[in-house]
């Protein structure tokens, strides 16, 4: 116990522990020991984030601020973000399994989505009326919400949480953020760079804890506004339920099973580069991991055949080394998951061309790449989010059968179209219901770009300029500018 690290939440600008010393163990999932002790927050100690958050958005230096000066802030903790990434970096990927060189990257690039955020801030504006009525001014401006509650899974979590945190700090909010039990060290390092950049205590809060209480006190807080998640759709469900109690606003990230489609004329080299990348890049732990592959039949096996040579050659091993180039799934549940679906995949019909068990000689949760084909688009397995490095191919013949399948599906997160024609490019997007769409590429994300799904992927946007607004209401304003007495409608005439 006392050769663990030893963690503490941020609250009210203070690092402290749960109230009632409660902690739990954070395990490397490349080893499979424990190696973090993590505060494990009672619904007390959340109450008290929140009660802070809430007086830093209403008294103090944080309301005070113009605009300009919270993006200064906000440029300065993206400057730390950058001079800190390998150390958030390592950090990560001793917690998550995640590999080096894509959290150490990760770290870098999210420092542009605070440098976005930053000069939102002083870009936010209501607008004049040309109302109906004489001798009226009126005017629309733009105010914070307050307390915003900000959920965050334990993947991508410094890009999660940065599309969460930066507009709400860039319209003037203030933020409590519940951290991952399943890896909550980066998000508390992180913590540290707060107070460095400027931002005065109690307006950025990280606690850390499980859904209850944790996680169910804090999204169904009186004072807390609106709810920023991203997770899984049982969470999302209560979320939902708990918000009731506060009428707060709710924008939700629930991930998917988003197809990669690939027809007969595209550049074949590059779609195969894309779906390798697109399922087996981190592990598939990513919200737009592309789990399900379409190919058009007429080049549907030459197509496997060169993704199965590929998958065998990916170095599977310790994420921080910088040769290695997948590494292991984060979570013991989420092994069983997979290990579970590939199963019940077998049984109904599916073919394993590549992988499907878990690899040999290492201690840890590794999981060889595994591309399955499906006979059906009724598997099970083909519209099952599993968190991890399997593929899912059905074969279609033409456009309106790729449409068909593509559609086929509770999910709507993103999905990615591979064809030169580019009449079909476009009748494609239009199609494919989905709240991303990547033609000829896959991945892709900005600070710039809106980010977020449909269906059950959820609902709102993260990202762009309207994500900014998103963090904000609008205020109606009257001005008579008339000097004329105003008459009683009471007195008689």
């Amino acid at each position: 116990m006392t050769d663990l690290k030893q963690y503490k939440m941020l609250i009210d600008g203070e690092w402290v522990g749960a109230s009632d010393g409660a902690t739990f163990e954070s395990f490397n999932p490349t080893t499979g020991n424990a190696w973090a002790m993590i505060p494990k927050a009672t619904a007390d100690d959340v109450d008290r984030a929140v009660q802070a958050a809430d007086r830093a958005f209403n008294y103090g230096a944080w309301p005070a601020m113009t605009a300009t000066q919270r993006g200064h802030c906000l440029r300065r903790l993206a400057d730390l973000l950058l001079e800190q990434s390998e150390a958030l970096g390592t950090v990560e990927t001793i917690d998550t399994g995640k590999l080096l060189k894509e959290t150490r990257w990760q770290a870098k690039y999210i420092a542009e989505f605070f440098h976005f955020f930053a000069g939102c801030a002083d870009k936010i504006h209501g607008e004049t009326l040309p109302i109906d009525k004489p001798d009226m001014f009126v005017f629309t401006r733009r105010e914070p919400l307050g307390v915003i509650a900000a959920v965050v899974p334990w993947n991508s979590q410094l890009f999660l949480s940065a599309v969460k945190i930066g507009p709400a700090l860039a319209a003037g909010n203030t933020v409590v953020l519940k951290v991952s039990e399943h890896a909550s060290a980066p998000m508390l390092e992180f913590g540290t760079l707060i107070e460095a950049a400027g931002i005065p205590a109690g307006v950025v809060n990280i606690v850390s804890g499980h859904g209850d209480p944790c996680g169910r006190v804090l999204t169904s807080h009186k004072l807390v506004a609106r709810v920023a998640f991203t997770g899984g759709p049982g969470a999302a469900r209560q979320i939902l339920h708990n918000s009731a109690n506060n009428f707060a606003q709710v924008s939700l990230e629930l991930g998917g099973k988003s197809p990669i489609i690939v027809f007969d004329d595209a550049n074949i080299e590059s779609a195969v580069n894309s779906a390798i990348s697109g399922i087996f890049g981190a592990t598939g732990q990513s919200c737009v991991a592309g789990s399900r592959l379409l190919l058009q039949d007429t080049i549907a096996d030459e197509f496997l055949g060169r993704m199965v040579a590929l998958a065998g050659q990916i170095k599977i091993g310790d994420p921080l080394a910088e040769d290695t180039e997948m590494g292991p799934i984060c979570t013991t549940g989420q092994l069983d998951c997979v290990e579970r679906e590939v199963a019940r995949a077998i049984t109904e019909g599916g073919r394993v061309l590549c992988g499907g068990g878990r690899v040999e000689g290492l201690a840890g949760r590794f999981y060889q790449p595994t591309i399955i084909d499906c006979p059906s688009p009724d598997m099970h397995i083909v519209d099952t989010e599993m968190f991890g490095p399997v593929l899912s191919v059905l074969r279609f013949t033409d456009e309106a059968d790729a449409i068909r399948l593509a559609n086929q599906t509770e999910h709507g997160l993103a999905a990615g179209i591979f064809t030169r024609d580019g009449a079909r490019q476009l009748r494609m997007v239009k199609a494919v219901k989905a709240g991303i769409v990547w033609v000829n590429t896959y991945r892709a994300v900005s600070p710039i770009a809106a980010f977020g799904g449909m269906k059950n992927s959820g609902y709102g946007r993260e990202s762009g300029m309207q994500a900014v607004y998103d963090y904000t209401r609008p205020k109606t304003v009257w001005i008579n500018t008339s000097d004329a007495t105003l008459g009683s409608q009471f007195v008689a005439r």
